[in-house]
């Protein structure tokens, strides 16, 4: 009997980039049609999170299918010990060709350099946009020219070289969207006679939510840099004026950034094609987490709010998964590697945390699929001035606890503040405007998402911080 062939992976991941800007999820201010061929040829995922809405934790949980308490890349400061069992090295002991091109932001040196791979370069921390350096493992290396372009020509070529006899897996990961936006010089000028939607909470008093979100450093009207904004503020504006200027002035470039993306992952898409390699190829774009775009007259990460938590992801397999379809089971990051090892039938180690959702993308969600998520956010104050919290996201409710410790976490600030809870009702209140913790009619609620987050913390084996009587 012949032996099935194993498919090949490509794993395109972009950093910061929001669901809400790819017009395949029903963007009003961005067009991404790249990205949207992958969902129309294949799936794209509604309720996809990550579990810690940072770039190092995220990618860490990606690779070796665990929570961040477990992996050990908890905040921005901890790097990943490639020791650790991730797929890519799974993938390499049972033949694949293993290669890693873009940002790694998982540490550099001893045991953090990126293992499982045959082939790696990656950037040096978040890395340039324009004439990156890329760390190797001969060395260094500069190359000239713009990030986005620069990452897919290796990939490429990576393609180009590789064993036609055996299968590949190729992690293509991107810098773009990340601060600071500086756009390819084609795109300079894209959008520059248009005005781009304002957000629905774009003027958010967070007036009936907890205090860590009146405190987050990260609004458009007082916390952009002269850096992002990248010329001065015009004389004369309102207070409001100043804002929606500010707002456009970075919206734009981050639009900027994502059209290189966009079209680069149209070259790859492209040359599967022409080396017919695209029926036995399982190409996923996803992002690391999140972003405020504006929403809640913020940028930036780290909360457990929507805009942050949810992960854009969809995935083309034509062997399996039917073109045009739509997921809504909650998905998180901590899941991707057992479901690629499921792919390429490969049993996932114990250790792993997630499961795999491949039957889900074809129509077979299991009965005792999860329906809440846990979610920690552990750098207190680090960035953002944002506090240290943790909660459940249930289909139709969050509960989310600001317990606002250092935790002894390295990179946070050890600066206990008022611990807080927020609670919102997903399906009256989705762009999370009302905290009804304290609403009576939610008490018993409250009670049962207590419990129910209580469990999830003992599943996955975190710790819970105990309530302060300070508040």
């Amino acid at each position: 009997m012949k032996k099935e062939k194993r498919p090949n992976i490509i794993f395109i991941l972009s950093d910061d980039h929001a669901s809400h800007a790819i017009s395949a999820y029903g963007s009003r201010i961005n067009q991404t049609p790249s990205i949207d061929r992958i969902a129309n040829e294949g799936v794209r995922l509604d309720n996809c999170f990550c579990t810690n809405s940072i770039c190092a934790p995220s990618r860490a949980s990606i690779l070796t299918g665990t929570y961040n308490h477990v992996n050990g890349v908890t905040t921005l400061d901890t790097h990943l010990d490639g020791r650790q069992t991730t797929f890519p090295k799974m993938l390499q002991y049972e033949g694949y060709q293993t290669a890693m091109i873009g940002k790694w932001h998982l540490g550099h040196g001893g045991n953090s350099d990126p293992t499982g791979f045959d082939h790696w370069k990656v950037l040096p921390g978040q890395g340039s946009y324009v004439d990156p350096e890329f760390i190797t493992p001969e060395g260094s290396e500069k190359h000239d020219g713009y990030v986005t372009d620069i990452i897919t020509d290796m990939s490429i070529d990576w393609l180009e070289e590789r064993d036609r006899d055996k299968p590949f897996c190729l992690l293509c990961h991107h810098k773009a969207p990340h601060r600071w936006w500086i756009p390819d010089e084609k795109y300079k000028d894209m959008y520059e006679d248009v005005d781009i939607p304002l957000p629905e909470t774009f003027d958010d008093d967070y007036s009936e939510r907890a205090r860590a979100a009146s405190l987050a450093e990260m609004r458009i009207d007082r916390d952009l840099k002269p850096r992002d904004l990248k010329k001065p503020v015009p004389q004369g504006l309102t207070p409001q004026e100043e804002k929606v200027w500010k707002y456009q002035q970075f919206i734009k470039d981050y639009l900027r950034c994502v059209a290189s993306m966009d079209d680069n992952i149209g070259r790859l898409l492209d040359y599967l094609d022409d080396e017919k390699l695209s029926e036995d190829t399982i190409v996923i774009y996803s992002s690391d987490q999140g972003f405020f775009l504006g929403d809640h007259g913020w940028f930036d990460k780290r909360f457990m709010y929507e805009e942050s938590l949810r992960m854009p992801m969809v995935i083309r397999y034509p062997k399996e998964i039917p073109a045009g379809s739509v997921n809504d089971d909650i998905i998180l990051n901590v899941d991707f590697a057992q479901t690629l090892l499921d792919y390429v039938g490969i049993k996932a180690p114990r250790e792993m945390q997630g499961e795999s959702f491949r039957p889900n993308l074809i129509g077979n969600t299991h009965d005792k699929w999860r329906d809440g998520m846990y979610y920690r956010y552990w750098m207190h104050l680090a960035h953002h001035n944002v506090y240290s919290h943790y909660g459940i996201r249930t289909k139709k409710h969050k509960l989310i606890f600001y317990y606002a410790e250092a935790c002894n976490q390295p990179g946070a600030l050890d600066d206990p503040r008022w611990q807080e809870w927020e609670l919102f009702d997903l399906e009256k209140d989705p762009c999370e405007m009302h905290n009804v913790y304290k609403d009576p009619a939610y008490e018993e609620l409250v009670k049962t998402l207590k419990l129910e987050l209580s469990c999830l913390q003992e599943e996955v084996g975190d710790t819970p911080v105990l309530e302060r009587l300070d508040y």
